[in-house]
């Protein structure tokens, strides 16, 4: 049976889109807020990465470190954002969810029950930013057999060996970091990336998702002609941190994600065209 990244990707496959995927931090600006934001997320996006904050995120960006500060500052935490979660399935909620982060709170939770829970609320993947996957035995020693989708990174320092080894243990699909350094400091050129992706597109039939950098329909339309999936983060943050207080928010957000769905289909559509 496949689980709902996987089916997710093959749907898509099928009807020659590409996967948008949003970036929502957990807690920012508070837990009934994020809920909201999810859902409207949804409504446009299709896998949805659910930050959860850490007091020391090494790879992100100032927009999403100021995120995570905000949500601890409410004292969101692993045990809270599963809670998040599971609330959410219980409001119908079916598109993928990974779970963004890093990985003392997992370690601290233990990885066993992070495993078991993450299961029972409903997550579908992880993404664990400091966790390499030479470093991952323990976790997917309980995630494997869980049904737990641990995905891996690939940047553009990465190397032939590094890619076989990323590809080798790699489940649901593939992170192509398109930038060196953090989240959402500077734009990406899809034109630096295209020939990386495509290098690792042959290696593999799993989709490949390219994020960091990218902040516009117009920059998300230009990935989405040769990636599986575009990964939107610092973005919608950036609105959230900007109108966290108005009545409009996630109005706001959900509109600017369904714009992103938009030029993504435009993207994928010229892309198969000019094929």
């Amino acid at each position: 049976m496949k689980g709902r990244i996987e089916q997710c990707f093959a749907t898509l496959r099928e009807r020659g889109e590409r996967a948008l995927i949003a970036f929502i931090m957990a807690g920012d600006p508070d837990m009934a807020a994020t809920r909201a934001l999810v859902h409207a997320a949804a409504a446009g996006a299709d896998l949805i990465e659910l930050g959860v904050p850490f007091s020391d995120p090494t790879s992100d960006g100032p927009v999403l470190q100021r995120s995570a500060e905000r949500a601890l500052r409410r004292n969101v935490s692993l045990p809270r954002v599963l809670e998040l979660v599971h609330e959410l399935r219980q409001e119908s909620l079916t598109t993928p969810i990974i779970l963004f982060g890093y990985y003392n709170p997992i370690f601290r939770y233990g990885c066993q029950r992070f495993a078991e829970d993450a299961v029972q609320a409903g997550v579908d993947g992880v993404l664990v930013v400091d966790l390499p996957p030479e470093e991952a035995g323990e976790l997917r020693r309980f995630t494997d057999p869980a049904g737990l989708d641990v995905i891996h990174l690939l940047a553009p320092t990465s190397d032939s060996e590094r890619i076989r080894k990323v590809l080798a243990r790699a489940r649901g699909f593939v992170y192509y970091v398109s930038l060196t350094g953090v989240t959402g400091v500077r734009a990406v050129d899809p034109a630096e990336v295209r020939p990386m992706v495509e290098r690792v597109k042959r290696q593999t039939r799993l989709p490949i998702g390219v994020g960091f950098g990218i902040s516009s329909p117009q920059q998300a339309a230009a990935v989405a002609q040769f990636a599986d999936a575009v990964v939107v983060g610092t973005a919608i943050m950036r609105i959230v941190e900007e109108h966290g207080g108005d009545a409009d928010l996630v109005e706001r957000v959900g509109a600017f994600v369904r714009s992103l769905k938009s030029a993504i289909r435009s993207g994928a559509s010229n892309a198969s065209s000019a094929g």
